[in-house]
């Protein structure tokens, strides 16, 4: 039976190099060429400057060779000028091309972002997906650079210098490069180590970038809760694993150094002590072994680099294996061709015998069957955890049945194009998210491009028009981070107005006035029965008083629609709502809705 291949193999070092050339390297090909002709300029200028030590020694000793040694002078300082420019122009083809690579692989993953489903997000932090973006895309450039210069610049230098020796010594030439190897094969020993804590050292850093977050968005936790030396421990923790892991990168690159130095100094002092004999006793030409000696001593900063070449490009894989890690998992919202769009003509949105689950055995709707009836109020009241934002979440496509269909006017949402879907929903939220920016550019976040007028008369729908001009600002007023410039009552009613602006048939309100106040829920309350007024609307909540109202109230427990009816029937029905309505307001109590009556349409 053949060993089936590990899933992991493809991060290992030679398929993800292959990777990098192929997809990253190969659409710079031309500036790569660039590159590496300018560096082997600067190799063949090293080389001929080793050269040239040969005729400097020899016509030192002679009577005429003044005039000689003015023309090697000239040409020597040509040879180092000509390095000097090469030098320049490859570091800049490489910078610029480098700068691209970095640039096209945030936008492939941020790209790449865009299209997962929920499930993605759920499963990882904010702050991982922004260590990938920010930090790792470099190492896919850093990966590729160590490849070309060490290609083009050391390589071709050190080959270049080993021609020169060979030509002026064979044997010596023989000698210096046996010993080589040696060191090669100790280098290579530290380079699982340094991988190793290259990846902790990524790990540790997201580390430091989520207490950075958490302690800025949740500083008024953290004070109240005087939680200032739990966060330090915290950021102690994570500051000491990066400074560990790099410690131990530190130490496997730094002991390269003494290695290469060694092993260098063992064939310089074979070198010398042949060289000399071969000089002194077998009456061998002195600029030959001079010319030699030079070479050999410039090989040793190539030759250096190239021994630890594997070592050096760990750390830009590292990162590169981060980013495909991403790449690499199934994007679940790619847009699909051919796919008809939804067509709402009333507005009927229908859950047949629908089962999800988030986790196995876990079930969340369990065979769920529910109708939203067109120009009409259908609210999902219900105790915690029974399903009601998942039904939510579900209308918008962010995840799939596992059974069971939804239909929109008789069209299964999966059959048809997702960005046609999400157009004809506007969606609000207890957690209101606001964009960074003026009040303008969240409100008209619900249709890019609106007019002034437009989003003028979408927050006077939304009864937001006059807080906003009570700002100095008016509609240019920075809401800062998330809103937090604003209120509770504030942000809701911005994310109101987004939702008139967007002006959908559709409408998924999901516990929006729950963390107000009363006078701010009355005002947000009116909004939304503006908003939701001739449309399709379904509502999450648990204060009752906002939906007793509701043309349809149903009541979902355990992942199935156990009561449904407006609220004089449930009260009648002496079942679970009423129960749930004894519990808030006692027997026989009749609520104060904050809106007008969600069934005026």
């Amino acid at each position: 039976m053949s060993k089936q291949a590990d899933p992991d193999d493809r991060y290992g070092t030679l398929p993800l190099l292959k990777r990098l050339v192929s997809e990253h390297g190969r659409p710079h090909i031309r500036a790569y060429i660039l590159a590496a002709l300018l560096m082997s300029i600067g190799a063949g200028a090293t080389a001929m400057s080793a050269w040239t030590l040969k005729p400097v020694l020899n016509h030192m000793v002679e009577g005429e060779g003044f005039q000689t040694l003015q023309y090697l002078a000239g040409g020597v300082t040509a040879l180092f000028f000509l390095r000097g420019l090469a030098t320049w122009g490859y570091q800049v083809v490489l910078a610029r091309t480098g700068n691209r690579i970095v640039a096209s692989v945030q936008r492939k993953v941020y790209e790449h972002l865009l299209q997962q489903d929920m499930r993605f997000f759920q499963s990882r932090t904010s702050t991982e997906l922004m260590t990938h973006l920010a930090g790792a895309a470099g190492g896919v450039r850093d990966a590729l650079q160590v490849i070309i210069t060490s290609a083009g610049r050391d390589l071709l230098t050190l080959v270049g210098l080993i021609v020169v020796m060979i030509v002026q010594d064979p044997i010596m030439a023989l000698i210096a490069l046996s010993i080589m190897p040696v060191g090669g094969f100790a280098l290579s020993r530290l380079i699982r180590r340094v991988r190793q804590s290259a990846r902790r050292s990524y790990a540790g850093s997201a580390q430091i970038l989520e207490t950075i977050q958490e302690t800025v968005q949740g500083i008024r936790i953290v004070k109240s809760f005087n939680l200032e030396n739990a966060m330090r421990k915290r950021m102690s923790d994570a500051v000491r694993e990066v400074e560990r892991s790099v410690n131990r990168m530190a130490n496997g690159q730094a002991i390269s150094s003494p290695i290469s130095d060694a092993v260098a100094g063992i064939a310089i002092g074979a070198v010398i002590f042949y060289g000399s004999w071969r000089v002194s006793v077998a009456g061998a030409d002195p600029g030959s072994f001079f010319s030699f000696v030079g070479a050999l001593l410039m090989a040793y900063e190539p030759g250096k680099k190239i021994a630890r070449l594997n070592l050096d490009i760990q750390s830009g894989l590292t990162g590169a294996r981060i980013i495909y890690e991403v790449l690499d998992t199934p994007a679940q919202e790619v847009p699909q061709d051919g796919l008809p769009s939804l067509d709402v003509t009333s507005g009927r949105i229908t859950f047949e015998n629908v089962r999800f689950s988030y986790r196995a055995d876990e079930r969340v709707l369990d065979g769920i069957n529910l109708i939203a009836e067109p120009n009409a109020t259908t609210a999902l009241v219900g105790p915690s955890g029974g399903g009601k934002s998942t039904i939510i979440a579900m209308i918008q496509r962010f995840f799939r049945p596992e059974d069971g269909r939804i239909t929109i006017d008789g069209q299964n949402i999966m059959d048809v194009d997702l960005v046609s879907l999400r157009d004809k929903i506007g969606f609000v939220s207890q957690d209101v998210f606001l964009f960074r920016g003026t009040i303008r550019d969240n409100i008209a976040m619900g249709k890019i491009g609106a007019s002034d007028d437009e989003i003028i008369h979408a927050a006077c729908m939304a009864n937001a028009h006059d807080f906003i001009m009570g700002f100095a600002n008016g509609y240019e007023t920075n809401v800062g981070e998330q809103g937090t410039q604003l209120s509770g009552g504030q942000r809701q009613r911005i994310a109101i107005a987004r939702a008139f602006l967007k002006n959908a048939p559709i409408i998924l309100l999901d516990e929006p006035t729950a963390a107000l106040d009363s006078e701010s829920e009355r005002e947000v309350q009116k909004a939304l029965d503006s908003l939701r007024n001739g449309r399709t609307t379904i509502v999450v909540a648990h204060r009752l008083q906002t939906i007793v109202n509701s043309d349809r109230i149903c009541v979902i427990e355990n992942g199935r629609a156990v009561e449904s009816g407006t609220h004089d029937e449930l009260i009648a029905a002496k079942g679970t709502y009423n129960a749930f309505f004894a519990t808030q307001f006692g027997e026989g109590t009749t609520p104060v809705n904050f809106g007008a009556s969600a069934r005026s349409h």
